[in-house]
């Protein structure tokens, strides 16, 4: 077990190790009706969340991204997006119940296509931006990837990107 676990975690390495790609582009209307272009971001780091709203490691989730969003203020813009089966009114339902702050943004699977170019996708599943556009890393949530979805994995990666402090 150990063997295998090893090799998941050198292929991971070597997939996080591959010159970054530029994130694709998109504009989204939020639940407001709000549009949101990926280009108006530019300068911060942004996570890009591909989420359902009936998914519970997705609520559990948006605890964390609230985390986020205070410890870094403006330098970080979280969107998330939702796909079918949600439509706006549970997108709207979602941000109520769940009292979150960031745009949710709904996408008939375009935009998740541009971006996940594999069938199927875990939710959740995060794209972290860095402030030029480019992609800087990507987890979907599995057992090999819970740091960055309950712990503060997520928030080491956007300081390095940041040039935050981790020393406490």
């Amino acid at each position: 077990m150990k063997k295998v676990l090893s090799i998941l975690f050198c292929a991971a390495a070597l997939v996080s190790a591959q010159a970054p790609k530029r994130a694709p582009g998109f504009c989204l209307a939020d639940s407001n009706g709000q549009w949101h272009d990926l280009a108006d971001y530019r300068g911060k780091v942004v996570i890009v969340e591909f989420m359902q709203t009936t998914c519970p490691h997705c609520a559990d989730f948006s605890r964390v991204l609230a985390g986020l969003t205070g410890k870094y203020g403006s330098r970080l813009q979280v969107l998330s997006i939702a796909l079918p089966n949600d439509n706006p009114q549970t997108i709207r339902e979602f941000v109520v119940g769940h009292k979150v702050t960031w745009p949710h943004l709904f996408d008939q699977g375009q935009v998740a296509a541009s971006y996940v170019r594999a069938p199927g996708l875990n939710f959740p599943a995060i794209y972290l931006v860095d402030q030029n556009g480019m992609i800087a890393g990507h987890w979907e949530y599995s057992v090999f990837t819970k740091g960055y979805f309950e712990a503060d994995q997520l928030s080491r990666e956007i300081d390095r990107l940041t040039g935050a402090s981790t020393k406490k």
